[in-house]
């Protein structure tokens, strides 16, 4: 298949594309920098001045749209709230314009999306068919990232949600900050504890949008997310027992919220998310315990 990747570049980006070459697929990454060749892989630039990736973009498959400025980027100032927001919509409305331009469409678009559309809570349980949805900074702007992104079925594409919770790798992500406390022996628990954290492997989220794109049947969103979320005082023991570190100096939620303003929400506050829609339809995590991923990613 030749795929598209928006955000190809990033995280989760490099993990599909890993991916993807891994199993023999034609790839072309949408990019700020000059269209090229490198790795085997076209870059072809978008988001410029000028640039028109439909003219070298023919007979795609699959578009892939990661594009966005990370969560983590910064404190949640205005204005950081502002580009955090203006990249993702502008990118999706991008997207379904060149896709509006090709004569031959792509069959499905795999569009980001987060476990954020959710409300917080200690006690609910999240599926994909709940109708619940946050009305915080993060709630509105994945609903309307999502309402971009549904567009594309009227060009006759199928749309799927991949609606991330928090991804853990070993070099990026929310996991290396994560872990910066427990290795210099100050580690415990954030918060209250009791905040639920629906976590990720990196290469289960690879794997779930590859299935998403392989598999007609799926549409809307799909939640990817382990099927074994954990509160936040189990992650940190998790992580304590791994690394054989302490669990002993707790964080008061108002030194995170003093430290990190709005932000801090990623870290206080979660939901308990559940990876319906993908083990419907018969995907197999490679990491569904926090141990085994923690294990992989560190040791």
């Amino acid at each position: 298949m030749k795929i598209v990747i928006a955000g190809g570049t990033g995280f989760v980006g490099k993990a599909l594309t890993k991916l993807l070459q891994y199993k023999g697929h034609e790839i072309i990454i949408l990019t700020r920098n000059k269209t090229r060749l490198e790795n085997d892989i076209q870059y072809v630039q978008w988001l410029q001045r000028g640039a028109r990736p439909e003219q070298l973009l023919h007979e795609v498959d699959a578009i892939v749209n990661l594009a966005g400025i990370s969560l983590n980027n910064g404190r949640w100032t205005k204005k950081q709230k502002k580009a955090i927001y203006t990249s993702r919509m502008d990118a999706t409305l991008e997207i379904v314009r060149i896709m509006e331009h090709l004569n031959s469409k792509p069959k499905v678009l795999v569009n980001a999306s987060a476990v954020g559309v959710y409300p917080t809570s200690t006690s609910s349980i999240y599926t994909e068919n709940s109708t619940d949805y946050a009305t915080d900074f993060l709630g509105s702007t994945v609903y309307d990232w999502e309402r971009r992104a549904v567009r594309a079925e009227k060009l006759g594409v199928r749309v799927t949600l991949a609606r991330f919770g928090v991804i853990l790798g070993r070099e990026s992500g929310a996991l290396p900050s994560m872990l910066l406390p427990y290795k210099l022996h100050i580690g415990g628990t954030i918060g209250s504890g009791e905040q639920w954290l629906s976590w990720v492997h990196v290469e289960d989220v690879a794997r779930a949008i590859y299935f998403a794109i392989t598999n007609d049947d799926m549409k809307g969103p799909f939640n990817v997310t382990a099927p074994n979320a954990t509160r936040m005082k189990n992650f940190g023991k998790t992580i304590a027992s791994i690394m054989e570190r302490r669990h002993w100096m707790p964080v008061p939620s108002f030194v995170m919220r003093l430290a990190l303003g709005e932000q801090s929400m990623l870290v206080l506050e979660g939901q308990h998310v559940l990876p319906t829609d993908l083990e419907k339809h018969h995907f197999t995590f490679k990491f569904p315990h926090l141990k085994e991923a923690l294990q992989d990613l560190l040791v």
